[in-house]
């Protein structure tokens, strides 16, 4: 069985969550799975061979992002919500459905021409991602984006391309 169908097994559907109408993809069962978790990390590791750190967006894309890091043995940089973060940061606006967040990332994080790689859990429309790709662009360059889930019809590849057209997805909806 394929990589894609062994995570979709585990991915539970739970409608009306966190508010109604929207049917939250839960991939908390995939972690009882060691082996499934492992292979995540192997095929984010061999999809992106050639970068020197990863990026992971709070808080799901920190599970595979430091996972994948200390697999191919390069820095983790967490991307965090504003105001969680001690030192010096860069922050980044972005515009969600029924508002704005910020997210942020130690000014120092990130070496000058470092090829980054960000992760996260899930894609959907792109707002969180090409956030954090802006943060990253300010000292590095981002060589890529990796999320478990893609939810195809919300479009969210399309502001990521800028960035970087390496967008891997392991399950798309």
């Amino acid at each position: 069985m394929d990589l894609s169908t062994r995570i979709q097994q585990q991915i539970k559907d739970v409608p009306d969550f966190p508010k109604p109408g929207i049917l939250f993809k839960d991939i908390t069962p995939i972690f009882s799975q060691a082996a499934l978790c492992q292979d995540i990390a192997n095929h984010i590791a061999q999809a992106f061979p050639e970068i020197d750190i990863i990026a992971g967006i709070e808080s799901r894309g920190f599970f595979w992002g430091m996972l994948v890091a200390q697999q191919l043995g390069i820095p983790f940089v967490p991307i965090r919500k504003a105001g969680k973060l001690p030192r010096s940061t860069f922050s980044q606006s972005y515009d969600l459905e029924y508002g704005t967040a910020t997210i942020e990332m130690h000014q120092d994080a990130i070496f000058k021409d470092a090829k980054v790689l960000i992760h996260d859990d899930l894609l959907a429309t792109g707002g969180t991602a090409t956030a954090a790709a802006k943060l990253v662009d300010q000292i590095g360059t981002v060589v890529g984006f990796s999320f478990l889930v893609e939810l195809t019809f919300l479009n969210g590849r399309r502001p990521l391309l800028p960035f970087s057209d390496h967008i891997d997805a392991l399950v798309r909806y």
